[in-house]
């Protein structure tokens, strides 16, 4: 397979390509390792998309836990502690953490056709004009959080006015560390876009510990009480980025930063339209688990409970082919930015391949260990059985769910999210929460009616979606854009 080849671009006087020249011209520069290996097949396909896709499960299950660790500091305060923090990093992460995963995800797209094509400082380009662009959107964000006691105030009932004003008062402090998590995640795509997914790991395992010892330091140790928790994921969201920029520094992936200049400024239209989709997608999923978590609390307090445990497992079960599907569509990217169309279908069916294994795995996991993860979750036993009961439900979302995060990284990798967009949200909030909530209420199958709701909802979005995909993929025209996108800048 040759790459794409076009007329030779503008250069310097000293003979060096240009910010305007084409990315796609391949006599003109030494691919990577990450390029070159393509060309050995499936072997080393498949090994370059498993080095990405295991460091990247941990670290997102790292990343959750950074967050959803304070509940466990603050259990021993009072009753009304674990509910606000619940309450605040639910309404955190659906309006700003979403927003900056949703965002972010443009440069999924950008960087690592960058990266293939050769122009590395292009990908510095795009991570510094992303991280403007988070931390212009931090603006509204955190107006919103500093007044959302009174909002909290309003919507919950005049009982919960203590766990209002604590929810409200643990967003004031934890939005000192929005800007950290903001530039984290556009510094995850810088990373992600050379193939390098293991320091994000070892980001995440050293501030995570930090996060541990500063929260049992400022709770336990020096009595800060409640407070305590939300300052120390602050501080740890807020180190994120400085110890990634240190690796890039001192280490490795300091080839593709590009210098500050005036261009921060320009062509940001390319950026909007790929992030503004990728970020509905995300809200939307998001958002559909907690209409999910609201319409079980109507069902009854141990439909509520049991809700919970389902959901965090899920939430794992996800983290699996969520990782396999940024780990494959890089490498797709990479590889339609190089030109190498062959490769992208290559690692696209890899991808696929790594999805269906994904899946496969995730059942065996929750159907083998039914009961050791219900008794994790609680020690009531009418919780317990109904957790046991509704995990085979779990599990086979959690085999779908890998389809879907393939689905959707192809998409965003040739450079068309908004495909996704336009099928999943009509998907979820005009058929499977409707669905959902008539099983759940009307034909009175209580929680079970919830997730065959949904279950059956992610069956349609895959038929849809892949149909979609089937009929609308062009590489060729990937390609082109790719090298379109590339020359504007």
């Amino acid at each position: 397979m040759t790459p794409t080849t076009t007329p030779s671009p503008p250069r310097s006087p000293q003979g060096e390509p240009t910010e305007r020249s084409a990315l796609l011209e391949p006599p003109k520069f030494s691919p990577e390792a990450v390029i070159e290996e393509a060309h050995d097949g499936w072997k080393n396909e498949a090994i370059i998309i498993l080095k990405g896709a295991v460091p990247l499960i941990l670290a997102l299950s790292l990343q959750y836990l950074l967050t959803a660790s304070s509940i466990f500091f603050v259990g021993h305060i009072g009753k009304e502690e674990p509910g606000a923090v619940s309450l605040a990093n639910m309404t955190a992460t659906i309006t700003g953490y979403c927003i900056y995963q949703g965002f972010s995800t443009a440069l999924d797209t950008l960087c690592p056709q960058a990266w293939g094509s050769g122009n590395k400082t292009l990908v510095g380009l795009y991570l510094q004009r992303m991280v403007v662009l988070l931390l212009f959107l931090t603006i509204p964000i955190g107006i919103l959080w500093l007044n959302f006691t009174a909002i909290f105030l309003r919507v919950l009932p005049p009982v919960e006015s203590r766990t209002a004003e604590l929810a409200g008062l643990y967003l004031k402090i934890v939005l000192i560390g929005s800007p950290g998590y903001a530039c984290f995640e556009a510094g995850k795509r810088f990373l992600q876009a050379q193939g390098l997914f293991a320091p994000i790991l070892f980001v995440l395992l050293i501030c995570a510990s930090l996060n541990g010892f500063m929260g049992w330091l400022f709770v336990w140790r020096l009595n800060w009480g409640f407070v305590g928790a939300p300052i120390a994921v602050a501080i740890s969201m807020d180190l994120l980025p400085v110890f990634l920029a240190l690796y890039v520094y001192f280490i490795r992936g300091s080839e593709c930063w590009h210098p500050i200049s005036r261009n921060i400024w320009n062509d940001w239209g390319p950026m909007i339209r790929l992030a503004i989709p990728s970020w509905l997608t995300v809200e939307a999923e998001f958002a559909t688990w907690e209409i999910m978590t609201l319409a079980s609390s109507y069902i009854g307090p141990i439909s509520l409970a049991a809700q919970s445990g389902l959901i965090t497992v899920t939430c794992f079960a996800f983290y699996v082919g969520f990782s396999v599907s940024i780990a494959g569509a890089t490498r797709v990217a990479q590889h339609i930015g190089a030109g190498f169309l062959g490769s992208a279908r290559l690692a696209s069916r890899i991808s696929f391949i790594g999805a269906i294994i994904g899946g496969i795995m995730n059942v065996t996991i929750i159907m083998c260990l039914r009961g050791p993860l219900a008794d994790a979750f609680t020690a009531d036993k009418d919780v317990r059985q109904l957790i046991i009961n509704l995990l085979p439900l779990n599990a086979i979302l959690a085999f779908l769910d890998p389809i879907v995060a393939f689905l959707t990284g192809i998409l965003r990798a040739i450079g068309r999210p908004a495909l996704g967009t336009w099928v999943q949200i009509p998907v979820y909030y005009a058929f499977a929460i409707p669905l959902a909530l008539v099983f759940a209420f009307h034909i009175h199958w209580g929680l079970g009616g919830l997730w065959a709701g949904l279950l059956i909802g992610q069956g349609v979005l895959i038929v849809l979606e892949g149909a979609l995909l089937w009929y609308m993929l062009d590489w060729e025209k990937a390609a082109n854009d790719a090298f379109k996108r590339s020359n504007a800048d």
